[in-house]
């Protein structure tokens, strides 16, 4: 068994990555019941709000699931580590922001920490304040990237060169090529976002679903880069429509309300959905359970073929 599933008390080396207040515990149940580990993004929820979806999650599944708290996105933050103690969540991921405050008050409570860095310098920093699992993620992911736009093909190799604890992959991964490639470039699991919208335990729209399924090559863009945050979401007439003079104005204009009136609404002139750079690998709405099974053999599969190829 990998350290990430000894770690983590999971079957399989695959998480879910926060997904903000578009988050629900249908989607976080399934991928936990189906082995992996879920996520419940807080977003800029409030504690009641979060304690209300743990709640319903742990109706739905008896396996672990995590807290993933956005440091500098959400106002909360303070009381979502307290939160996360009282409620004795086993695994917490913190993002956005520096991490070190909040590691050694959730160690001392026998909470797991998994930081999400995008540089080598990042995840450095993290191993040495104490945390236990890094997401290494480049630029293809969804939602609200780093500025240093790395891609993942070149980021998990030198982060796991520099770094002694676990890493996953995320940005760019949806099948069994990408598990098998993050396996290669050092990774010992994945983090999926956007490939597990297109499920059918996911509740989000249906028109965002369907857009995902019918997505090319193309079909994401980057905004927000000239006014000094870089964001991926699908194209859509909302976000053709930005044209921020300034960072404050993009962040207004892209704050989770707007994800909401895309993400869980349908409504693309009216809001935005994040997607990453594997929108144009969906081709199918799966259930969790199908999905994890089909990365799992792929992934194993192309190994095993390649390695008799080479014999």
């Amino acid at each position: 068994m990998s350290r990430i599933c000894t770690k983590l008390q999971i079957d399989v080396p695959i998480i879910q990555g926060g997904m903000g207040n578009i988050s629900h515990a249908e989607l976080t149940a399934a991928v936990s019941n189906a082995g992996g580990l879920g996520t419940i993004g807080c977003g800029t929820m409030t504690p009641v709000e979060v304690k209300q979806l743990i709640k319903e999650t742990r109706r739905l599944t008896s396996r672990p699931f995590a807290l993933n708290i956005a440091i500098r996105v959400s106002p909360y933050t303070e009381d979502l580590i307290t939160l996360a103690i009282e409620e004795k969540m086993p695994v917490v991921s913190l993002s956005a922001g520096n991490p070190a405050p909040f590691l050694s008050k959730l160690r001392q409570a026998g909470i797991q920490t998994i930081g999400v860095v995008a540089s080598v310098k990042q995840a450095v920093k993290a191993e040495q304040a104490g945390m236990d699992i890094l997401v290494a993620e480049g630029v293809e992911a969804a939602g609200i990237n780093s500025p240093l736009e790395l891609t993942t093909m070149t980021l998990i190799p030198q982060i796991t060169d520099h770094v002694t604890i676990p890493v996953l992959a995320a940005g760019g991964i949806g099948d069994g090529r990408g598990l098998a490639a993050a396996w290669m470039l050092g990774a010992e699991g994945v983090q999926l976002g956007t490939r597990l919208i297109a499920t059918q335990e996911s509740r989000v729209h249906e028109h965002y679903k369907r857009h995902l399924v019918q997505a090319d090559d193309l079909e994401t863009r980057i905004i927000g880069r000239e006014v000094g945050q870089v964001r991926r979401v699908l194209n859509g007439a909302y976000v053709e429509g930005l044209r921020p003079a300034s960072l404050a104005e993009f962040q207004e204009k892209t704050n989770e309300s707007f994800h909401i009136k895309g993400a869980l609404e349908g409504d693309e002139t009216a809001g935005y959905v994040n997607a990453g750079l594997v929108a144009g690998l969906i081709d199918d709405v799966p259930t969790v359970a199908e999905l994890f099974n089909r990365m799992m053999d792929d992934a194993f599969g192309r190994i095993e073929r390649m390695y008799r190829t080479l014999q």
